[in-house]
């Protein structure tokens, strides 16, 4: 099967996530997760928001979820050394990342989403999202690698393994993967309209991602793209079995937003991003005077269409009632 409905009502936290009529059960908290163990390094480009070993990060999130943010997503930061040109570590069962879904599937069960990025570039030594020819990406090839990924991922127990990478085809191959695998509570959620933009400064340094030359324009959508493009790449990975839609950034893209949501049936998420984020932190230092922007960010993209939010404004936002 390419679509399985099913998939996004399989436990009660995913229910809610999705279906849920509160801004605040909407809410997803990413979370950057690096090896050791006591780690628990701020990031200086991104105020409030740590690089933390596993040990660390479930006490987070049992913070977390203790304030109502059920929904967690995953990026695991590799070290220089263990970066190879196919991203080999990134599907060792032993990776910190995958110690992390295992760790929390222990402790918190179903009772929270579990969420993991699956891309090439946090663990290539280039640094792009994709296995390369000379300096070009083979996206076939890359597919074939993510797929290898995401069943690593979903064997862990992700609830949703969330593919970043915009490589064509990846969608419908990772979904033939799991569905031969019986896997079939396995969700996917594509990042289908991600746009080559100037606000992901603050993550590819928190994540230790940027191309080490050249950009990400042969792959993702080019800013100045309009709604055809969008609403194509997010109805192809409908048709090819996606089970939410995302669209990223957030804030510049509320117009995409809508259009997507129009377009399909899976339901959208929106990623407030990194840039975005540490605008509104910089902006206004004092908790206080950033209240009513964030209040107001997050109802601007719900009023856009999004029923899912990724916002690192989720933590402070739950611990301090500003979802309402």
């Amino acid at each position: 099967m390419q679509s399985r409905p099913r998939i996004n009502r399989w436990t009660e936290a995913r229910r809610n996530l999705v279906f849920g009529t509160t801004m605040l059960e909407s809410l997803v908290q990413p979370h950057f997760v690096v090896a050791g163990t006591g780690v628990d390094e701020p990031i200086s480009s991104m105020p409030g928001i740590h690089r933390q070993s596993v040990d660390v990060l479930l006490e987070t999130i049992e913070v977390d979820v203790k304030n109502g943010v059920r929904a967690h997503m995953l990026f695991a930061v590799v070290e220089d050394g263990e970066k190879d040109h196919r991203a080999s570590v990134a599907s060792e069962p032993s990776m910190h990342g995958l110690e992390a879904v295992r760790r929390l599937r222990e402790r918190f069960g179903n009772e929270i989403v579990v969420m993991t990025d699956v891309c090439l570039c946090t663990a290539t030594d280039h640094g792009h999202c994709g296995l390369l020819v000379g300096e070009d990406i083979d996206n076939d090839a890359t597919v074939e690698r993510l797929v290898e990924i995401a069943l690593a991922n979903a064997e862990a127990g992700a609830d949703y393994i969330a593919v970043s990478d915009m490589m064509d085809g990846r969608v419908g191959a990772i979904r033939t993967a799991f569905e031969d695998s019986g896997m079939t509570d396995a969700g996917i959620l594509s990042y289908s309209v991600k746009f080559a933009s100037s606000f992901y400064g603050p993550f590819r340094d928190a994540a230790s991602s940027s191309p080490t030359f050249g950009d990400r324009g042969s792959h993702q959508m080019d800013f100045r793209s309009g709604y055809s493009e969008a609403i194509l790449e997010a109805v192809s990975d409908e048709n090819e079995g996606a089970d939410i839609i995302m669209v990223k950034p957030g804030l510049p893209y509320l117009d995409v937003v809508r259009q997507v949501a129009d377009a399909v049936v899976r339901p959208v998420a929106v990623y407030n991003v990194s840039g975005e984020y540490s605008m509104v932190m910089n902006a206004n230092p004092e908790r206080e005077n950033r209240r009513p922007m964030v209040q107001e960010l997050l109802h601007a993209f719900k009023r856009a269409g999004a029923d899912i939010i990724v916002t690192y404004h989720a933590r402070e936002a739950a611990q301090h009632g500003w979802t309402h």
